[in-house]
């Protein structure tokens, strides 16, 4: 397994799963042609283009190749990195039948061809400074999950660190985890209710 800065944007849940077992990072689905339509999604995806980066891992069948045309175009500015699986032909397990195309997507690709296709794409491990410690625990104890004034904060907060605002709690715990610590987190929380309460 190798960990990696970018954040790694797949097509379904089940190629989220298979990326579980050979990276340790963001990973992103797109619920195939939903992203079409998903703005608070691809808020998120420009978001990661801008800081960290992105990766863009879709099957090799034409649908694959429409969301990755799609996403390239819809990101604008940023890092945008492409890793390519192989022309495999065959049928994933869960599936009763091949694909329109009869090619294997990111889910039944042997985890070998997946680092490999990485490394192709010279996407290499990451030397990430921090073990991601922030839980819901933690942005309960700081204010910014379910309290009177929470969603107000969690605005706040998301504006100063230049996020979407269209964010679920969930993505942006994942996102909080890629870009500091549980220490770093309620400094700047405090800093914003210091300001909010004209100390």
């Amino acid at each position: 397994m190798i960990r990696i800065n970018e954040a790694v944007i797949v097509e379904g849940k089940y190629d989220k799963i298979k990326l579980a077992s050979v990276i340790d990072a963001v990973v992103i689905v797109t619920n195939g042609f939903g992203i079409f339509k998903d703005e608070e999604k691809l808020g998120l995806i420009r978001y990661y283009a801008r800081t960290t980066g992105i990766v863009i891992l879709t099957d090799s069948d034409s649908a694959g190749r429409r969301i990755r045309g799609y996403i390239k175009g819809a990101v604008g500015e940023g890092s945008v990195k492409n890793v390519y699986i192989p022309d495999i032909f065959g049928k994933e397990k869960r599936k009763l039948k091949p694909s329109a195309e009869g090619k294997l997507g990111v889910e039944g690709i042997d985890v070998q061809t997946l680092l490999a296709a990485f490394e192709r794409a010279g996407i290499t491990p990451s030397e990430r400074t921090h073990e991601p410690d922030i839980t819901k625990l933690t942005l309960y104890q700081l204010g910014l999950s379910g309290g009177e004034n929470s969603r107000e904060l969690r605005l706040k907060l998301q504006k100063s660190l230049g996020l979407p605002q269209l964010m679920s709690a969930g993505a942006l715990l994942e996102v909080l985890n890629t870009m500091m610590d549980s220490s770093e987190l309620s400094d700047r929380t405090q800093k914003i209710k210091e300001e909010r309460d004209g100390i």
